[in-house]
């Protein structure tokens, strides 16, 4: 280690802010340890050493994302502004360090410092901007939108506190506060010039303007300072570097001096600590009335800010606000963004004073829908009365709308009033609640779904009216994920085979992986795939033993089930199997037993009881057979705890059979089961979300199906399902439940898993019963393949080799072209 750095730049080096050799790498480095963190390297901490390095690296982004940002406001274009509640993006190092491509040289730098590159990376906090499917999906886009070089920009939420740290305590999920800003962010750039007022509250006034307009003033009970947090987000190999605008909320005014002057030194601060609640959680607990008002006012905080962004560069550019449309193609990311809508029209009306007509044409020729779900509890609503008290001028815009709206419906279809309740963007029955997937599609030109089964469904079930009145609004977009970071990032063994294999291009063009189907029967490259593979399970085994104390044998098959815990995921369904699979084993039943490493990961939302049982059933059953000697290693159980981006780089690498057993029409997608195919994985599931089509896509041959399809599912619900039917002719099914309900995982406590028992016995509104049987032979389907190696390498090289049609670069062209109608646009770095 350097004990007397020297500083500057040698005649003829690369610049240590920009270059991106070794030697400039290290030289940038120390200049930021010192003139940044202030530390000589003879007592700097690791994290000291990370901040420095992300700096530098960082300093390598700032001449593209400067060039990127001059490009777009030199040139007429259209920006596609992406909306969404959640950005999972994952660690940003590695990342940035790959679209660089500076990986190597970088390795070589910290070396020469006397650091490891990967002890830096492992220290790295997860962004806590994010939770699930839905966040990791918007992330992929951002890589893809700037890989690309589509002109545009994310906008969200700077939450202090990410959704939770997920601890197992006991056998129950603990959520402890993700402290994910505690040692700083290097990646993000406060803009406090770049901030907006937010209203909540207070009531309306109707007025005549001096020119006899009708016009509503929105006096407001309190205000809301978002000021814009920017984070970089660099495409790979390209020179665009777009925005990821993120709103942290503050109080107008922080702090009362008369207050505090009197005395009252808590009311002097109150509008602070008020003001920064709303940028404080991820996802608060919706179930007391309380964390529906702090969601409500958290989404309209947001996209407040966010349209207000885009009148601001409007104007920037010195464009009419007629032009708005033209100039951003605003994507809604589900339904939390969708009172951007109103909030919209409330802008273009009350505060540019354009007439209603006008400014309702700009607002459905600028936003586009996603819908990602299909379950009815997802769909939001807001009760009206919370959407009065707390947005009063948005409520009177929305019946406006729906006014409107249900006149054309009417005119449509004159005399059918039934058909008026279900499309009417409010739910009359019981408390009124305003529907808010019926303002996204009524204000939308768009409306997509996200897997082909979905958007069928979509355009069948929940929207089915609105795609009757509108057929040419509805799409599909499958959704795809980031090749760079699901494999080139997370997997550089497997990375080495596809350049050496297929050439350097299939991380832009992951299509060309249908190259390796030429190798599928070839022996010499079969080994080489499964030393990939054995090396990817080597490091799993070690994560797993170093977090949870669980040793597992690398040569078990890797059966793996990671996503979000909820019933229609059916995580139950497949703890149910292992309780079966038990049994036998016990009995010594299942001949040419195959070795099984069964590992979970996922949370459950604070408030969502049965989810939070279903882990605890988990860890139930892993607690009795883990310990149990006569099993002899041929069966584990492992919950992988706090699954998150950082730790699928682990997961995903390893997988021999990925999980995706949801009930089938339930999952619009899915990602997970894209990113387990992409790395050889081959999947069990069910006839839902995108499983439709990976399975057309990899062949029948190389994927294990099994369940009631959407239709079958729907017919067996018209005909009466009785769960206990089911069980009452499987013995295995029967004694399966028996062992659970009578505490057999439970330590004795019979009460613990009642609720779940009997739910499934009852009702099993997702199937689970109907399905087991079918799932068990099917994992004897598993086994046998499993037993035959070179089959089994074959299937898992035709997975990763039909995996193209699934990368986030496909769905991004597809929206690009299709919905917004935006190209892509070449920025050049202007070097003297």
């Amino acid at each position: 280690m350097p004990t007397n750095p020297t500083f500057g730049k040698k005649e003829g080096a690369e610049s240590a802010r920009s270059g991106l050799d070794a030697d400039a790498l290290r030289r940038g480095v120390m200049d930021n340890l010192i003139c940044l963190q202030g530390r000589h390297p003879a007592f700097a901490t690791l994290q000291d050493w990370y901040m420095a390095l992300a700096y530098t690296v960082r300093d390598r982004m700032l001449e593209r994302w400067a060039a990127t940002v001059e490009g777009y406001a030199t040139r007429e274009l259209r920006v596609a502004c992406y909306l969404s509640a959640e950005f999972l993006i994952g660690p940003q190092l590695g990342n940035n360090l790959v679209n660089l491509g500076i990986e190597a040289n970088t390795r070589a730098a910290m070396q020469s410092l006397g650091q490891d590159l990967d002890t830096l990376l492992a220290i790295e906090e997860e962004p806590g901007l994010g939770n699930g499917g839905l966040g990791r999906l918007a992330a992929c886009y951002l890589d893809s939108l700037a890989t690309l070089e589509i002109p545009a920009i994310g906008y969200g939420i700077r939450y202090e506190f990410g959704i939770f740290n997920q601890e197992i305590r006991d056998g129950w999920q603990a959520e402890v506060t993700d402290k994910w800003l505690q040692r700083g962010n290097p990646w993000e750039f406060l803009r406090p010039d770049v901030s907006f007022y937010v209203s909540f509250g207070g009531h309306t006034e109707h007025e005549t303007d001096a020119q006899g307009r009708f016009r509503v003033r929105w006096i407001s009970a309190s205000q809301v300072k978002g000021v814009a947090c920017d984070m970089p987000m660099l495409g790979y190999r390209v020179n665009t570097c777009n925005a990821l605008r993120l709103w942290k909320s503050e109080a107008v005014e922080s702090f009362d001096l008369q207050d505090f002057n009197a005395g009252d030194y808590y009311q002097a601060v109150q509008d602070k600590v008020a003001s920064e609640t709303l940028s404080k959680v991820l996802y608060p607990n919706d179930e007391p009335e309380a964390g529906k008002r702090l969601r409500l006012a958290q989404q309209y905080f947001f996209v407040s800010c966010s349209l207000q962004d885009m009148l601001r560069l409007l104007d920037r550019r010195r464009e009419p606000v007629g032009r708005f449309a033209q100039m951003f193609a605003v994507q809604l990311n589900d339904t939390h963004p969708s009172i951007a809508i109103a909030e919209l029209i409330r802008l273009l009306v009350d505060e540019r004073c354009l007439p209603w007509d006008q400014a309702w044409d700009i607002t459905r020729c600028t936003f586009a829908y996603t819908n990602h779900t299909l379950l009815p509890e997802a769909l939001e609503t807001w009760g009206v009365p919370l959407f009065r008290n707390l947005l009063p001028r948005l409520l009177e815009i929305i019946f406006e709308i729906n006014r409107r709206f249900l006149d054309e419906v009417r005119q449509r279809h004159p005399g059918d009033e039934s058909r008026i309740e279900r499309m009417s963007l409010i739910d009359e029955a019981g408390e009124k609640k305003v529907r808010m997937a019926h303002l996204a599609t009524v204000g939308s030109h768009a409306v997509n779904g996200v897997a082909a089964l979905h958007s069928t469904l979509l355009r069948q079930t929940v929207l089915r009216d609105f795609a009757e009145l509108w057929p040419e609004r509805f799409y599909n977009v499958t959704n795809g994920v980031t090749p760079r970071r699901f494999i080139l990032l997370s997997n550089p063994a497997l990375a080495q085979v596809l350049d050496k294999t297929v050439g350097e291009g299939w991380v832009t063009d992951l299509t060309r992986l249908r190259k390796l189907e030429a190798h599928a029967d070839d022996v010499t490259f079969h080994d080489e795939w499964r030393r990939v593979r054995r090396w990817n399970k080597e490091v799993l085994a070690g994560r797993i033993r170093d977090v949870t104390g669980i040793v597992v044998d690398p040569d078990a098959l890797f059966d793996i089930q990671v996503k979000r815990i909820h019933e229609y995921k059916r995580q139950h369904l497949n703890a149910l199997y292992i309780v079966t699979l038990y049994q036998r084993l016990r009995r010594d039943q299942e001949q040419g037993v195959v070795p099984r490493c069964f590992i979970f990961g996922g949370k459950a939302a604070p408030g969502y009881a049965m989810a939070k049982l279903m882990i605890r059933l988990i860890t139930g059953v892993a607690e009795v057979v883990n310990n149990d000697p006569s099993m002899n290693g041929r069966l584990k159980i492992v919950f992988f705890p706090n699954f998150n981006v950082k730790n699928a780089h682990f997961v995903y690498p390893a997988a021999d059979l990925s999980e995706q057993i949801s009930t089938a029409g339930k999952e619009a997608s899915g990602t997970g089961n894209m990113k387990f195919m992409m790395n050889g994985a081959i999947t069990i599931g069910t006839l839902d979300g995108a499983n439709v089509e990976i399975r057309e896509e990899v062949g029948e041959d190389n994927f294990f199906l099994f369940g009631l399809s959407a239709d079958e599912v729907e017919r067996v619900k018209r005909e009466g399902y009785r769960p206990e039917d089911r069980v009452e002719c499987n013995a295995e099914l029967r004694e399966a439940l028996e062992l659970i309900a009578g505490g057999y995982f439970s330590r004795g406590d019979r009460e613990v898993f009642r609720p779940l028992v009997e739910t499934l016995r009852k009702s099993d509104p997702f199937f689970v019963l109907a399905d087991y049987a079918d799932y068990v032979a099917c994992q004897e389907r598993v086994s046998v393949a499993w037993q035959d190696p070179r089959r089994w390498t074959r299937m898992s090289i035709l997975n990763a080799a039909r995996s193209g049609k699934f990368s986030s670069d496909r769905a991004i062209r597809e929206y690009s072209d299709r919905i917004w109608k935006i190209s892509p646009v070449r920025i050049a770095l202007d070097r003297p």
